[in-house]
């Protein structure tokens, strides 16, 4: 029957399109499904698709493999692309700690394994789709069954691996949100004493930016030129001035305005910066120097021009060439201080302070079209995806180990697409892309690998779980989720004093789980718990998926 064969049958294109598609479209709802506070997500296409390849639903081998790859490809790309920006600057300051901790959280996990493989003798082949699914690291597991093929082994022994992955999810979840609950009634944690601890702690880091207009009183700076009043760059480090207002008129502040007792000038930074300042000039203006009727405006703009694009801000000239101040950045909904040394992102959202014309044309120069948000240029993601592969084909030879190790389809792409995110831009081509895009490109990616994994590994799923080693395996992958987060997270509330949310988001970004994530975030609405996902996530990502291939390089010889 024709109906029959579009899903049983395994035999054309037709089949796996329409697979693939009842998969995804199942798997994705069932994800959204909440049980407490886990949800799936996208793990709901896997056990869909092993539910549905153990009642027969099956896939051209060949078409299978091609799907499960690309899709694998797209997954990895848009999470380097999403990352990237922001990858090499996480190891900066707190990050270099955060990073730390997620470090030895995957060489803890990866030894537990081995040790595992050492003491009750799982096949590596088993071992590896553990590591990966008690991680709850999709590319882990896509490193594991391609550095398996590269070794030759049995395309059983690749598909069993899935089977590993499936069965140690589940607890790769539960295992993070139990550590979280185990961390915080060994510690007695006040969930929002921390919050406040670490919102003082960020107001330190990340001042906000307010205005303050300022009346000339100081004789010291009467007759002084703006850039040669004494001490004013090491004062008001992080300051600018914006507006001039003399003898009733205002107009944009230049280095060579001088100042004059009674003059208002408009400032722009941090409150206590300010407050210096003030002192210096003179004393606070009653009058807001911007709530009054002048030629000058004050306009937000989006930097969307490609040729603005890590570029500094001193290099535009804008305050020399249009007589346009920049007053401040916003970047990912912080504000920061424009200091002529910030390189402009894609995205960056400007207030500029000048007169009206003059404003147009520093749209046209910055670009200023909130439409490039929702255009995606698609000839870079092909470019990245290619030189992904190419890298991630190279061959790195290691004396001992039989097979060469390789970034592969899983480690080329992200590698890729976090140096080209961080790039930017060369000439037309701009390698960042838009969030709605990223999403899209991810959620695809990983839904179609997902249900391909899950249709390979459904056939043999239930035999191995119910009449097989299930249990055990279920039990070795607890170990492997547990002992690593667990012994990290002790150390680091513990020796290092860790503010518990930040710690949750360490746990959370260690295994790349974002129900964890979820998790943590209903704790409290802090922003602490996504701040340190964040910045472990990238290199938390890329080691995850070369663990697998050094074990199995490694041990694959002896075993």
């Amino acid at each position: 029957m024709w109906f029959s064969n579009l899903f049983f049958s395994g035999a054309h294109v037709g089949n796996a399109v329409m697979v693939i598609s009842l998969v995804s479209i199942i798997g994705l709802a069932f994800g959204q499904i909440r049980f407490g506070p886990v949800q799936l997500g996208i793990a709901g296409p896997l056990f869909i698709g092993i539910a549905l390849g153990h009642f027969g639903f099956k896939m051209d081998p060949e078409l299978l493999a091609f799907a499960r790859e690309f899709g694998l490809i797209l997954f990895v790309y848009a999470i380097g692309i999403r990352v990237g920006p922001g990858f090499f600057s996480a190891f900066k300051k707190d990050g270099a700690l955060l990073n730390s901790f997620a470090v030895a959280i995957v060489a803890l996990g990866a030894l537990t394994a081995v040790i595992i493989h050492f003491t009750v003798g799982l096949p590596l082949e088993v071992i590896t789709g553990l590591f990966a699914g008690a991680t709850t690291n999709t590319p882990s597991l896509a490193a594991a069954q391609q550095m398996l093929t590269s070794l030759h082994a049995a395309p059983q022994q690749v598909a069993v691996t899935g089977l590993g992955y499936a069965v140690s999810y589940p607890f790769g979840i539960i295992g993070i949100l139990l550590t979280m609950g185990l961390l915080r009634m060994m510690f007695r944690v006040s969930v929002p004493s921390e919050a406040a601890k670490f919102t003082q702690a960020r107001i330190g880091t990340h001042l906000p930016i307010e205005r303050m207009s300022i009346e000339i009183r100081s004789l010291a700076v009467n007759g002084v030129m703006l850039s040669d009043v004494p001490s004013l760059h090491n004062v008001s480090l992080g300051v600018i001035i914006s507006r001039v207002m003399h003898e009733g008129v205002q107009h944009v502040a230049i280095p060579q305005d001088v100042f004059h007792v009674g003059d208002v000038v408009l400032c722009n930074g941090p409150r206590q910066q300010l407050e210096k300042l003030r002192d210096l000039l003179g004393v606070e203006a009653g009058m807001a120097l911007h709530e009054i009727d002048s030629p000058l405006v004050s306009r937000d703009m989006l930097v969307s021009q490609n040729k603005v694009f890590g570029k500094h801000i001193a290099d535009l000239h804008i305050r020399d060439l249009y007589g346009v101040t920049i007053t401040r950045l916003n970047r990912a909904g912080i504000d920061l201080t424009p200091s002529p040394a910030v390189k402009l992102q894609f995205g960056d959202y400007l207030t500029c302070v000048g007169e009206d014309d003059r404003l147009k044309q520093v749209e046209t120069l910055v670009g200023n079209q909130s439409s490039s948000l929702n255009h995606t240029q698609i000839i870079p993601i092909f470019i990245g995806i290619a030189l992904g592969v190419l890298l991630g084909s190279i061959p790195v030879y290691i004396p001992g180990v039989p097979a060469p190790l390789a970034l592969g389809l899983a480690g080329g792409p992200v590698v890729a697409a976090i140096i080209l995110a961080r790039i930017g831009t060369i000439g037309p081509l701009r390698w960042n892309m838009p969030p709605d895009t990223i999403d899209t490109l991810r959620e695809l990616g990983v839904s179609m690998f997902m249900a391909c994994v899950g249709i390979s590994a459904g056939k043999s799923f239930v035999a191995t779980v119910m009449n097989g080693d299930g249990l055990l395996w279920m039990g070795c992958a607890a170990l492997i989720t547990f002992i690593p987060i667990c012994i990290v997270g002790l150390v680091a509330r513990s020796v290092f004093k860790v503010n518990y949310l930040t710690l949750c988001g360490v746990l959370a970004g260690s295994m790349t789980d974002p129900p964890a994530l979820a998790f943590a975030n209903s704790i409290n609405p802090s922003q602490a718990q996504s701040t340190a996902y964040a910045a472990v996530y990238p290199l938390t990502m890329c080691l995850r998926i070369l663990a697998p291939q050094l074990i199995l390089g490694l041990l694959w010889v002896i075993s």
